[in-house]
């Protein structure tokens, strides 16, 4: 599969496209004016501890607080029998794991993170009560903090006290003690010499905390991982000398901001398969050169500086794909289709035949239709970046065969996304209920905001529903007030249309009734649900 890295710069904004064989697999857009925030450590506040929930509210200096969870913070050390059962626990549940140390996705590259493990010297018994986040925070209370994912909706960041410093081939965790491997690392004998090589080197370098291979260390020479923990260690050193020069301030500070969009595709997208990376904006080309040069070596001289006057992104059909990926409805080849739907609490995508007819019978037509279908999903959980719960509701197949074959296509087509899924087995209605890591808002959540005369609904009501309703809003209005002798009705044209022509006769029977004239007047101003009655 070849790929490419297409980087459009404009005064507003910033965008990375990814290419997979010339077709669009994902977008990262970064507003001037809004920058993401995931990565970010700040010199957090304590603005309120929730012992319910088990969590505190923090102010980083954005418009909403951020939240942090007691399981988001470092943890406290556990007796020694405590931890050792909890280990053995651990490996029962995962009798594959071997050696290595189980993990948590982190979200950059389907990297996983242990929690810290006691040492064995360790004797310490730490009471129950000390694991509670009302007996570890209190309000106005310091504390360092980092985003792990960005404001979504009406919710703040999230944070961990778990700082996780990213580079090219490493990740380092100052506050934990291990040493972890990528699981798309496969090869066992590789993983087991990145192991030996970052222990040696951590023993000669003195660095205290852990380390997590990432995907991009496979097969990396051991000078280039020894600089990389260099890079790492001096960035530590000077993220706690930033800290302990800010601590008398009263304000909540940024710390260490993460690398821009640009160089943080080069640092996290590019790999052995990514044939070229196009910039279209001089200043960023040369710096994207320089931190390739620096950092990323093997791409450096497949990054070109795109001069032709036809917008990059036009060239590669990328607008026309990211109009596409607005719309609820995604067209299949074959002619079946998507429906996606985007809720609060989830999101819902709809298998349809469409005009594909198939050719031999109705289960062989359902089984293409459903086995194309996870291609495309695929394609547009990565491309919209849909996260939380989504429900796959393929069409009904009645061969158990042909249902094993789908769930094993989805699986095979997710195994290409960064973000972290977990899939359930078709169930008895014929869903199929799966999570996908959501760290950053979706495409929608970035370039829409809700609708302004359906408030997000995807509808509004009818003119004749609108109506009715002022014909009541009147009634009531005549009971209430005797002084008016003439109603005026401010509405939407279709609405006043509909008043004076096919609802004329109730018009007239109302007036009739109330023994008061009725006039309308049209505001193009207003939605086909406002409306207003003046009383004269």
């Amino acid at each position: 599969m070849s790929e490419e890295l297409l980087i459009n710069i404009s005064p507003m904004e910033s965008r990375v496209a990814v290419l997979d064989n010339g077709v669009l697999g994902e977008i990262y857009i970064e507003r001037h004016h809004k920058l993401g925030l995931v990565g970010n450590i700040y010199l957090g506040t304590v603005v309120r501890v929730l012992p319910g929930m088990q969590a505190a509210f923090v102010d980083i200096g954005q418009s909403r607080t951020a939240f942090l969870h007691v399981n988001d913070m470092q943890r406290e050390p556990r007796p020694v029998t405590e931890n050792k059962n909890k280990i053995a626990e651990e490996r029962n549940k995962n009798p594959d794991a071997g050696t290595d140390n189980t993990v948590v996705e982190n979200g950059i590259d389907g990297l996983e993170v242990s929690p810290p493990v006691v040492s064995a010297q360790s004797t310490d018994v730490v009471p129950v009560s000390k694991t509670l986040i009302q007996h570890r925070l209190h309000e106005s209370q310091r504390i360092l903090v980092q985003v792990t994912k960005d404001q979504l909706g009406s919710k703040g960041a999230r944070l961990t006290t778990n700082v996780s410093l990213p580079s090219r081939y490493l990740v380092y965790l100052p506050s934990s003690d291990h040493i972890g491997i990528s699981q798309r690392i496969d090869g066992e004998e590789e993983r087991n010499r990145l192991k030996t090589e970052l222990n040696s080197l951590m023993q000669t370098v003195n660095l205290k905390g852990g380390l997590i291979a990432r995907t991009a260390a496979e097969r990396v020479p051991v000078d280039k991982l020894e600089e990389d923990i260099y890079y790492l260690l001096q960035l530590w050193r000077t993220i706690c000398a930033r800290r302990q020069e800010i601590n008398h301030h009263q304000s909540s500070e940024l710390i260490y901001q993460e690398l821009a969009l640009p160089l943080r595709s080069i640092r996290d997208l590019v790999h052995a398969d990514t044939e070229k990376v196009i910039v279209d904006n001089v200043q960023i080309y040369e710096q994207v050169r320089s931190f390739a040069k620096e950092f990323v070596p093997f791409v450096y001289d497949r990054i070109v500086h795109y001069t032709a006057e036809q917008s990059l992104f036009d060239v590669h059909r990328v607008e026309d794909d990211l109009r596409d990926a607005l719309k609820r409805r995604v067209d299949l080849k074959s002619g079946g289709y998507l429906i996606i739907d985007q809720t609060e609490a989830m999101t819902t995508i709809d298998v349809n035949t469409g005009s594909f007819v198939g050719g031999r019978s109705l289960e062989d037509t359902v089984y293409k239709t459903n086995l194309e279908a996870t291609h495309a999903i695929a394609r547009q959980l990565r491309l919209r970046n849909l996260g939380g719960i989504i429900i796959l509701d393929f069409i009904d197949m009645l061969e158990q065969q042909h249902k094993d074959d789908v769930l094993e296509s989805l699986q095979s087509q997710l195994a290409q996304d960064y973000a972290k899924t977990k899939i359930t087995q078709v169930s008895e209605l014929g869903l199929v209920e799966m999570t996908r890591k959501r760290t950053r808002e979706s495409l929608g959540q970035q370039l829409c905001e809700p609708c302004s005369t359906c408030q997000g609904r995807g509808f509004v009501k009818t003119a004749e529903t609108v109506c009715f309703e002022i014909f009541r809003e009147i009634m009531r209005c005549a009971r209430t007030y005797n002084s008016p002798k003439k109603f005026t009705v401010v509405a939407h044209a279709a609405v006043i249309d509909l008043l004076l022509t096919s609802e004329s006769d109730t018009v007239a029977d109302l007036e009739y009734l109330l023994g008061r004239v009725i006039t309308f007047d049209v505001e193009n101003l207003y939605t086909q649900e406002q409306y207003d009655i003046v009383l004269d």
